[in-house]
Formats: C-alpha cells, structure tokens, sequence
C-alpha cells in the first residue's frame, strides 16, 4: 500500500517497495542561495503531486488521471535538437510525465489524424525517448535559478548574491564601479550597454555603412571616408579602419541552442536596435561543415538589381537527408539514426518498419558497430577521417560502369530539366577554363569564344523605370558545338555533353563531370580503399547497390563526419555522390527542410493555383515592423562572410586568425577572439543558451578569456542552472526551461511534409515576478531588449 503524510517532515508518497524519500532532506539539497527553496515555496505539494502520479501510473487498477483530456497540454521538446511533439501530463498545475504526442509526424508513424477527438487522443501516446522523458527533470531542477545572479567575488570563483531585477538591469545598462567591493576591481569603471552603443542615428548609420561597403569594392579610399563623416568619426572602433564599423559592434551576443521566435527577438534586438553585427549562434559545434556545403551547392548566379551585374549569391544555409519514409536504399556515413541525429523517434521507427516490410535496405559506415550497423544490409568500419575517400571510390566506380543518370545530369538549365520533368538541374555539363598550372578556374563565358552578350532589360517593379543591361552566357559543348545558354532560363532548353575536354578559340575547357572523374579516378578503388581502411569489395557493392534502385537510394551524411577539419570535403564528395543519381528533391531521394514562415515575411508575385497572375504577403512581417531600425555594419568578431583580401586591415598572409568568406556562426572562434581583441577588443559579451567551456573541444581553454576582466570587460549570461560556462559571468538571468516558453521549433530534413512545431509553455514560469513598464511579468533578459 502506498502512505501519504500531510506533514511536510514525514516521507512523501511512493510506490510499493520504494525507499522513502524525505522531503526534508530534499528541500535540504535544493536549498541553494535562496533559489531552489523558493522555487519549491511557488509550488505547494510539487513532489507530493509528482510522487502520487507515479504511484497511481503504477497501481493496476488506479483511474489514471493523467490519460484524461483536461490534464494533458501539448508542446515540442527540446531536450535535443529533434524537437518531438510531447503531451504533458499535468496535475495540480505540475508535469507529473512527459509523452509524445500522437498527432506529429515526429513520434508516430502515421500519426492520428488531425480530427481526431481529443478524448482519444488522451488515451493514445506516442513514441518518446528517454531522453525527452526526463524533461521534467530540466523544469524541477533543485539548482534552479529562479532570481538575477550578481556575483560577489572573482570571476569563477563561485561566490553570488541574488539582486533586485531592476538593479540588475539599471547596472548593466549604465555601467559604473559595479564590483569596487572584490579586490583587485575596486577601481574598474565597467561601460554599460548605453555607452557602447554609440552610433543610435539610422540614418548616419546607413550612410557609413554604405560608404563602408564602397571602400571594399575599392570605389572610395578610407581618406575620403573620414573627411565625409569627420563629424561621425568620434562613434567608430577605429576612424583608420571605418570598416570594423561602430562600437557598437563591441557587443557581442552569443547563443547554443535557440529557436524561433527567440531568435526574432535577438536579431531585432542585437542588430536592429542595438546595431551590433555580432549576433552568432552555435552551427560550427554541431553540424557546420554540413550547412555551408548546402550553402556553397546552392549558390544562384543571378541579378543584383542595385548594380545590374550578375553574381553568384543567396546560397542557403541548409542541408540535405534522406528520406526513410519512402526510401529503398540509405547509406549512413557517420550518422546514428537509433541513437542521435534526429533519429530515436522520427527515423528509427520508419527504417526498422521499411526492414521488416522489406520495402528498405540499410547500410551504414561508421568505425563504430552502432545500434544502426546492427541492423544494417552491410556495416563498413571506415578509418575516421578517410569517409571523402571513399566517396570518390563509389564516385569512380558509378561513372566507370555507366550508372549515373546521364539523362539528368545533361540537363544544363531550367528549360532542360522542365523538359525531362526534373525538379533541379546541376552544373555538370558546363564548361570550365582551365588555369595555366592545369587546375580549374572559372565557368567559361560566351564572349570570351567570340559570342554575343545577350542583350536585357530590367523593369523596376515599383516605378515601372526600365533599364539595359547584359548578360555574358555559360557554355556547354553539345556534339563539339559550343551552345550559349542562361540557367535560369525556362524556354530554350540546354542539355550539354558531360565528357568535354578540349580547347575553344585558344582556351583550354573541361566540363564539371569531366573533372570530377579525373579527380574519382586519380587512384584505383583498391588505392582508395586503402587510405580508408576498407575491403575493395565493400566498395563496389555498396556502389552497386547504390544504383540498383534508381532515384529511391541515398547516402545521409551527418554530424561526426562532418566534424572533421576535413568535414566539407567529406561532405561535399557524399553530396556529389547522390547527384550522380539525380536523387535531390525525389521521393525516396534527398529531402531538405520545408517548414512554414513564422516570421511573416514570406511574399509571393506571380501565377496563383487558379492559373492566374497574382501576388500575397503575409500580414505581419516582423522584420520590417520596427521603427527606427539602425543598419548594423562592419567587420564582425569571427569574421564571417568577410574576405580578409577587401578589408583595410590586411596585412598579408598569415592573418592572426582565420576568417570564413562562405560561413557564419563560427562558435569556436567567439570567445578566442575575444581573448585576441582580433579584430578588435569586446566590452560586453551576453551568453544565451549556451555551454561553449563544455560542449567546444578544448573548450577548456576559454575559461582563462572568460575569468579576465580586461578581455571581457562585462559577461552577462542567462541560463536555467549556474553551468560551466555561466560560472564565469557576472550577471545571471534565470531563463525559461522550455516547457514555460513559447517558440517556433522548425524541422528536419527527413521530414518531407511542410510543418512548423510549436513549443507553448504547459506550466507557468518558476522564476520570480518583476514589475516591468507598468506590468507585472517573469523575470528574464528580454526584459531589458
């Protein structure tokens, strides 16, 4: 039998054959400067109500409470970035259990249908893994922080008071000695989030930023910079070097895991309103190699209809997987769907349903005998590193025995691939030049074998003002001719010859297919095999296999191998792979993310579903619904999207730290340059949601940046609990666990259908209250944005 006591001392309610837990001595554990003992004040009866459900889950003719409608809210996880749909059992206003829910695609296979009466959809729980069960945990946490952390002695050396919300906020904003009781800072004027930022007009902002871009395009020199905003200089980092943009870029914030909504408000906050370009995210700890490869594939040559030239530009930040739901054939390079990557709830169930249906074989390359290899057709234990190797094996061995789709891979333009019913079209039959060492340059241009520029017009869509310009066409040989041709045009089809080497009016041309097999075979399959590691056998069954089934295979690459400092690589030749079949947006094929706007600005112009011409909007687009707007500009602290060649602070080569033209989010490089001041120094750096001592490798090393007042001169951070990046701070604002918040959770490439998952809170906030701008609210750092 189960005992229940009232009085607060005695033993809480547990099952039959449980060990009593003292509430005592649970309040005693919990009792944490003042947090976790006043978390458990806000809830009468939390592990009373917590304890009951578990016994009455148990008691075999129990009325369980938790299966009925009115005690179940629905939400997203985010224990991980997999984002499961979760029904939240609740009693008393407390989460007692966490489930999935029966109505996403995430946790069950086919879920319930939408119209499904809530009083069955109580009954019913989807899959959730162990994991996301132990959100509560998260939530109840007895080291909560539930008030604003001040801290009282030295950076990391673990000695806080808690302080009034808005002191908190009063001394961040306007700096001064805020830490003359700790020796050694008694003098140290802190500057506060007023002072740095300096430039506050939108419209001197826009004008500098304006000339700023000039000076990289070497249209403007820095003097004439400075004598046009003489009277501006005063708000630069550096007058010499105008393109490390205002002070205001001295403030950096930095996040790990964040999704929308979250990140409409930091981006409106940090750049918009502040005007700090140093907004960056965590992508590089995770999965970086694999988004940029997305990015550099998905490049469009197209207009810049500001200068009326052509560039390649608005590759995306995205990246492919495939898709198990329809799927015959997948090989996992690096990924472990039963384990992690988004798998233990969306992927797993759907690989072992296409096993024992027979509809889906798998085969998996991993060093490591995974819970996946287990199950696999075929297991490669692969040396960690060599998996490009192996691609270009598998690469040599499908061109070789004529088992790429040629019909797609000719297909030069949209015409062409509309023509043959393809949804995309690749570059493998254009014509590249070849530079004087024998490696490839740039795409061959028609004017450039003596062929006319066509000749364009473009018509402003607001003033209707039309303008020339031209467009100097790709080539690609069609039986020895050369044929001009546009990619993006939908009338005059180009399908080009993929083997093409060969001199044009004196220029040495080679198609892309052409070069890819010279590169695949550079070595036998037996020479590949070897740098992997790998049977010659392994190989070309997997190559075999691979082709065997049309455009319903896949090569899903994922995370670990993408890791590698040679992860792009690695990633690029797997993706390359899957082009040879023209898998790319098929069922059964590759898949990308298709998830629904939430920031609302999604705009469409041209022919509706009816057949008709016609254009929409969403309502609300929410970056553009802010006044006084400051454009952030110049150099960020990790020095992304930037040529370190067009800066004024080149100097050569070696730069004192790398810099990434095609990437963003450069998580490793935020703090470490910080602790350079390269490119130059920071006075306050805001952690959110994130661990980079913890999760970076060697992560170890930022404590020593952190712990130095004179590299960070002020480290705010907001967290649930005092983690091993947070220890370091200075401020620490309580935050939300993610059952009290609302977000946009977004998707996952393996999903197929358009979706957009929202996290609504299923219990009210366990942070203090505060009083903000006349309202009464939770306390947490958005409040001060």
């Amino acid at each position: 039998m189960n005992t229940k006591n009232k009085d607060q001392g005695k033993s809480i309610p547990v099952a039959t054959g449980q060990p009593l837990v003292s509430r005592r001595d649970l309040l005693k554990s919990a009792a944490f400067l003042g947090g976790s003992a006043a978390l458990a004040s806000q809830i009468p009866g939390m592990f009373e109500t917590v304890a009951t459900g578990d016994a009455a889950y148990l008691e075999s003719q129990a009325d369980y409470q938790s299966a009925k409608p009115e005690h179940i809210l629905y939400s997203v996880c985010q224990q991980c970035n997999t984002q499961c749909g979760i029904k939240a059992k609740i009693q008393n206003g407390i989460v007692t259990k966490i489930d999935g829910n029966p109505l996403s695609p995430w946790n069950l296979s086919p879920h319930l249908a939408y119209k499904t009466s809530p009083l069955q959809t109580a009954s019913v729980d989807g899959v959730l893994c162990p994991k996301g069960q132990a959100g509560v945990q998260a939530a109840y946490d007895p080291y909560r922080i539930v008030k604003v952390l001040k801290r009282a002695g030295k950076r990391g050396e673990g000695k806080w008071i808690s302080i009034p919300f808005e002191q908190a906020i009063d001394e961040i904003v306007n700096g001064g000695y805020l830490f003359k009781d700790i020796p050694g800072e008694e003098n140290r004027n802190v500057e506060g989030l007023k002072t740095i930022r300096a430039s506050k007009d939108p419209k001197t902002a826009k004008e500098m930023a304006d000339d700023v871009a000039k000076i990289w395009k070497k249209e403007m020199p820095v003097a004439e910079f400075r004598e046009k905003h003489k009277a501006q200089l005063h708000l630069l980092i550096d007058p010499n070097h105008p393109d490390l943009g205002p002070k205001n870029n001295q403030f950096v914030f930095m996040w790990g895991r964040m999704k929308g909504g979250r990140g409409d408000l930091v981006s409106r906050f940090v750049k918009d309103s502040f005007g700090s370009v140093n907004a960056h995210g965590h992508t590089t700890v995770c999965q970086g190699s694999l988004y940029f490869t997305g990015k550099a594939m998905s490049e469009q040559y197209v207009l810049d209809e500001k200068e009326l030239k052509y560039k390649w530009t608005g590759g995306k930040k995205f990246y492919w997987q495939a898709d198990t739901e329809s799927s015959e054939f997948i090989i996992f390079i690096g990924a472990s769907p039963f384990e992690g990557n988004y798998g233990p709830t969306n992927r797993a169930g759907r690989i072992t349903n296409g096993i024992e249906q027979g509809r889906l074989k798998i085969a998996v390359v991993d060093p490591r005998f995974s819970k996946a290899a287990a199950k696999a057709w075929k297991w490669v234990p692969i040396r960690p590193g060599t998996e490009g190797a192996m691609a270009l094996a598998m690469i040599r061995w499908v061109i070789e025995n004529n088992r790429h789709d040629e019909r797609y891979l000719r297909n030069a333009n949209k015409a062409a691939a509309r023509a043959d019913e393809e949804p995309n079209w690749c570059n493998a039959s254009w014509l590249v030049k070849m530079e004087k060492d024998g490696k490839p340059g740039a795409f061959l241009r028609g004017s450039e074998i003596g062929l006319p520029k066509l000749k364009k017009i473009w018509k402003d869509k607001k003033t209707g003002a039309e303008k020339a310009h031209e467009s100097d066409l790709f080539v690609v040989l069609v039986e020895g001719k050369p044929v001009p041709f546009e990619p993006y045009d939908d009338k005059n089809p180009a399908e080009g010859d993929l083997r093409v080497d060969t001199e044009l009016q004196g220029i040495k041309v080679k198609s892309g297919f052409q070069l890819l097999w010279e590169e695949a075979s550079s070595r036998s399959i037996e020479g590949w095999a070897k740098i992997c590691d790998i049977k010659p056998a392994d190989i070309t069954e997997l190559a075999r296999e691979f082709t065997a089934h049309g455009k319903r295979a896949a090569a899903d690459i994922h995370r670990g191998v993408s890791q590698h400092t040679n992860g792009f690589y690695n990633v690029f030749a797997w993706f390359t792979l899957n082009l040879l079949i023209g898998n790319y947006d098929w069922q059964g094929g590759m898949a990308q993310a298709s998830t629904y706007d939430a920031g609302g600005g999604k705009a469409f112009e041209g022919k509706l579903p009816d057949g008709t011409e016609g254009k929409w909007a969403q309502p609300f687009p929410i970056s553009k619904l802010m006044e006084g707007k400051i454009t952030s500009f110049g150099i960020d602290l990790i020095r992304a999207n930037a040529k370190y060649e067009d800066t004024t602070i080149f100097k050569g080569y070696p730069a004192r730290r790398p810099w990434f033209p095609l990437s963003s989010d450069v998580y490793q490089e935020i703090i470490p340059s910080a602790g350079d001041a390269y490119p130059y120094p920071i006075k306050a750096l805001f952690l959110y949601m994130g661990a980079p001592v913890y999760s970076l490798p060697a992560g170890h090393t930022n404590i020593d940046i952190l712990a130095d007042v004179k590299k960070v001169p002020l480290f705010i951070s907001c967290d649930i609990v005092i983690g091993e990046t947070s220890a370091y701070a200075d401020y620490i604002f309580p935050d939300g666990s993610y059952l009290e918040r609302w977000e946009m959770a977004g998707s996952h490439p393996n999903m197929v259908w358009k979706v957009q998952p929202v996290r609504q809170p299923v219990i009210g906030s366990l942070t203090e209250t505060v009083r903000f701008s006349a309202r009464r609210c939770r306390s947490h750092w958005k409040r001060f944005s």
